[in-house]
């Protein structure tokens, strides 16, 4: 689990295709890499990686072809930046949401502007998602945590202060630019459970049955 602060913008340096799925280098930058192991979890613009080989300022990871279909993975370029966050300890503080780096699909952005000192952003995203997507609720774009200002269909809008902007890959975030999007992962659960399983067989199970078994007299 992560939880959306970003702790260092990295960048691409290899993409490497192998039997239809991917493997990809990433210059770790500023990320603090002593207490990393192989195994570990990374989260690379909100995508939950696993650390298959390592370096003081590098790491290596495999992409699914799962994760290739649902994400912006299959766009990266070399040189590209990516936000980066380590895994949280039980210990870190949760200064924005609970995360899980599993990738929803992709939003893509229809508006950049200034707003004083802040920069406004509006996206589209999937229709199928807009349903978890709340008023002031929680979104993760490119592992980023961010506070939705409005949803009206399938159009959210944002607003990111200038420390956020200053420390991520937003720089790279025009009009047009496709991210990763997570949503809050409470909504998907509360659904789950107020839905239930609906592709689940009818019980059988009948108070003459357990009457037969001698669980009942």
């Amino acid at each position: 689990m992560f939880t959306g602060i970003i702790q260092s913008v990295g960048a691409i340096e290899q993409l490497q295709p192998i039997g239809g799925d991917l493997r990809i280098r990433l210059h770790s930058g500023a990320l603090d890499m002593h207490d990393v192991a192989l195994g570990d979890s990374i989260a690379c613009n909100g995508i939950c990686l696993t650390v298959v080989e390592f370096g003081k300022q590098y790491f290596v990871a495999d992409v699914s072809s799962e994760t290739i279909r649902y994400s912006t993975i299959k766009h990266w370029q070399k040189g590209q930046l990516v936000n980066l966050e380590k895994a949280l300890l039980i210990t870190t503080r949760l200064g924005g949401h609970m995360v899980s780096g599993h990738v929803d699909g992709v939003a893509k952005i229809t508006e950049r502007r200034q707003d004083a000192r802040a920069l406004y952003f509006e996206l589209t995203a999937p229709p199928e998602l807009c349903k978890y997507i709340a008023h002031k609720g929680s979104i993760t774009l490119d592992g980023i945590s961010l506070t939705v200002n409005k949803i009206v269909g399938q159009t959210l809008s944002l607003t990111l202060v200038p420390h956020t902007a200053a420390n991520t890959n937003i720089g790279s975030w025009q009009t047009g630019v496709m991210l990763n999007i997570e949503v809050d992962v409470i909504a998907r659960y509360l659904e789950k459970l107020l839905l239930g399983n609906r592709d689940a067989k009818p019980a059988t199970l009948t108070m003459d049955k357990l009457a037969g078994y001698g669980f009942i007299k």
